[in-house]
């Protein structure tokens, strides 16, 4: 019997459609890529070509940014629709980190970059989870409420360009998690909802190591080419983020993930047209 390569592994992920069977799938592929990792034998990286969108459930229906209703966090319903955002964002985020380690085969990296996006993907898997466990405590479920249609949007921008990828995913719209989940503790906190708290408290200490990972492997490419990271970065973000940056920042956490103020800071005025 042949062994799934890496890729094979990460395009099986990205075609399975249900939300708890793709993450299951994701943390069992994890589990026998670390098995394999510490008894010394390689799963080869192979390579299989990843689809430019992953199946989806049928539900939650996808809509337009601007269709999302807004979230009023005070009713216990508002409190559903965001665990329900949260619990989109987490699966979003499952198959952009399996997508990252399929598309990009053609650049030689280390090894410890599979680790990094293995672990990253089993983690968020795991995320998706504790949420959705907390929306079927309150009597809902994960597609019970449209989601936003634009997650994606930003593995099709930067489908070809793999440092834009890690400059957009990770170190932009990851790096915004660490500055809103925060408040949402908070929020959860005031409601007395203990489940929603220790789950978003889990999140938001393993998000800082998905930031980290990006911002390290997007400087190690930087290297490898002799560029300037800060410059680099300014270039990719007005070029494939659409729009400025808003603050509030939380600039201890998005340090401690190696991403200082200067990187994020200029991008809050208008970024200018892509030329």
């Amino acid at each position: 019997m042949s062994v799934q390569s890496l890729s094979q592994m990460a395009v099986e992920v990205l075609g399975t459609a249900d939300g708890r069977e793709k993450t299951a799938l994701s943390r069992a592929h994890a589990k026998t890529w670390f098995a394999a990792r510490a008894a010394g034998r390689d799963i080869p990286l192979g390579n299989a070509v990843p689809p430019m969108q992953p199946a989806r459930p049928a539900r939650p229906e996808l809509l337009d940014p601007r269709d999302v209703p807004r979230r009023r966090p005070g009713s216990e319903k508002g409190r559903i629709a965001m665990l329900h955002a949260v619990a989109h964002i987490e699966l979003n985020a499952v198959d952009l980190h399996w997508d990252i380690i399929a598309r990009f085969t053609d650049t030689e990296m280390p090894i410890g970059f599979y680790d990094d996006w293995v672990k990253s993907a089993d983690e968020e898997s795991k995320h998706f989870n504790l949420i959705s466990d907390c929306l079927e405590a309150m009597g809902s479920h994960y597609g019970a409420l449209p989601a936003h249609a634009g997650m994606w949007r930003a593995a099709e921008d930067t489908a070809q360009d793999f440092m834009g990828r890690l400059a957009v995913v990770p170190m932009v719209l990851e790096a915004r998690g660490l500055d809103v989940t925060p408040g949402m503790i908070a929020l959860f906190t005031k409601a007395g909802d203990t489940a929603a708290v220790e789950a978003m408290q889990v999140i938001y200490a393993e998000e800082v190591a998905h930031v980290a990972f990006g911002s390290k492997w997007f400087h190690f490419l930087c290297g490898r080419h002799n560029l300037d990271p800060k410059d680099v970065f300014h270039d990719l973000v007005r070029r494939y983020f659409h729009g400025p940056l808003k603050p509030p920042f939380n600039e201890e956490k998005r340090a401690e993930a190696g991403i200082p103020p200067d990187f994020y800071w200029p991008l809050t005025e208008i970024a200018p047209a892509a030329k």
